[in-house]
């Protein structure tokens, strides 16, 4: 079996970020010819894994200014920044400081303190043993080192964008600072044998950056073992549950309070029968807009939850809200939760983004649910979906399976071991 060595943080209990990509792509590679060797900072949860992890330290490049100013060692400064005080809004002078400070002490990377770490573990596997190909995901110094490595060992190379770099779709920092990336990662993947991302709308961005190199899309997945099967007893409420970060500007959930708002005031959704529920960080601004909407009684943030308590509300919802992004220059933009959505089996509704976007696209192509961009469109679902709820006891799901397995995890591992083959064939 031949080896791949995959350089990403892996943050198993959580999947957060990229692990969204490294877990599970390490986890399948196996099943079709590949042995993974995951290097990875040190993990903050021990468990059995099914593949082997080389773990390095890890130095938090802002551990000087969290411990000067007394803030949490394990939390993101920013956000303790703004809570501190009291602001979560994006055009806050706070906001403001802080990301301009942040262009300067996060350059290239806020995980650059991994770097030196990572590239003597690299070099130390590479020398040791025969690694047949490489896959950079997560986050971006990740691919600064592997281009190190790639330039001492000449071992072909694939560089992953869960997010793009220079191009992301939430990107927060001035255009000289956007320049000054752009121009770094021309220059870091100029080595890389072939890039891949999420969807076609980014691969092309690639490919304009990045003239003349391989680009391929291998959208996310959903774990096949976990999909609700036998599915879990429903909630007896009309219940909508999202799951997940709200990017504030990026996502309105606005625009279903304001279709729920019409359908209660005109009778034709008793509020007695709905609950939304909100699990992820709580946000002083959404409770405002759920207050300005009326909807105080029945919309509701419940705070972070353990994933595994995450995915069991999703399962017994009978139906789930995906906030689409909202620029309509962004139609590439998916995110993994929209595949974690499809293994819970449930219908979901995706709201705002727009009719032809790589969302709308996947819920029409697996009938997992409707794309309603507008609060016109939400209204007439809810008002189907709800009827639907009355007359039947419960919401359901009729999405078209030889589809959906498409979207797989396995299917992702099967893609990328495709590639790997081309890049190092036996």
């Amino acid at each position: 079996m031949k080896k791949v060595l995959i350089i990403g943080f892996l943050h198993p209990l959580t999947l957060s970020g990229g692990s969204f990509r490294t877990l599970p792509l390490a986890s399948y590679l196996p099943e079709f010819g590949w042995e993974p060797v995951v290097l990875t900072p040190l993990l903050l949860e021990k468990r059995q894994l099914p593949f082997r992890v080389v773990e390095t330290p890890y130095r938090d490049v802002l551990v000087f200014w969290k411990k000067l100013f007394g803030f949490k060692l394990d939390e993101d400064i920013k956000m303790q920044v703004k809570n501190r005080f009291g602001t979560d809004s994006k055009t806050s002078v706070v906001d403001f400081f802080l990301t301009r400070a942040g262009e300067i002490l996060n350059y290239p990377d806020s995980h650059r303190g991994w770097q030196r770490f990572a590239l003597e573990a690299g070099n130390n596997l590479l020398e040791h043993e025969k690694i047949d190909a490489m896959i950079s995901c997560h986050p971006t110094i990740s691919h600064i080192i592997a281009s190190n490595l790639k330039a001492k060992h000449r071992i072909p190379w694939l560089a992953d964008f869960p997010d793009l770099w220079s191009q992301n779709h939430n990107y927060s920092y001035s255009s000289l600072r956007k320049a000054i990336d752009q121009r770094l990662e021309k220059k870091t993947l100029s080595t890389a044998d072939v890039l891949t991302t999420v969807s076609e709308p980014w691969a092309e961005e690639l490919r304009v950056l990045h003239k003349g190199k391989p680009v391929y899309t291998v959208t996310h997945g959903f774990d096949p073992l976990q999909v609700n099967i036998p599915p879990v007893k429903l909630t007896d409420k009309f219940t909508i549950t999202y799951t997940g970060t709200i990017y504030r500007g990026k996502q309105q959930p606005s625009r279903l309070f304001a279709a729920l708002r019409d359908l209660i005031s005109d009778e034709t959704i008793d509020p007695v029968d709905v609950e939304v529920r909100f699990y992820g960080s709580k946000h002083d601004w959404l409770d405002k807009e759920i207050k300005q909407y009326g909807l105080s009684n029945i919309v509701k943030q419940h705070g972070v939850v353990p994933r595994q308590a995450a995915i069991i509300k999703q399962r017994e919802s009978q139906l789930l809200l995906f906030l689409d992004w909202d620029d309509p220059q962004e139609k590439g933009v998916y995110t993994g939760k929209i595949y974690e959505y499809l293994g819970t089996r449930r219908p979901t509704l995706a709201t705002g983004g727009a009719a032809d976007d790589v969302v709308a696209e996947l819920l029409n192509k697996t009938k997992a649910g409707k794309q309603a961009a507008t609060v016109e469109d939400i209204k007439q679902t809810l008002k189907n979906l709800y009827r639907e709820y009355k007359l039947k006891g419960d919401l359901a799901y009729n999405s078209i399976d030889s589809e959906i397995n498409k979207h797989s995890h396995r299917e992702m591992a099967r893609k990328f071991s495709a590639i790997l083959d081309r890049l190092a064939p036996q």
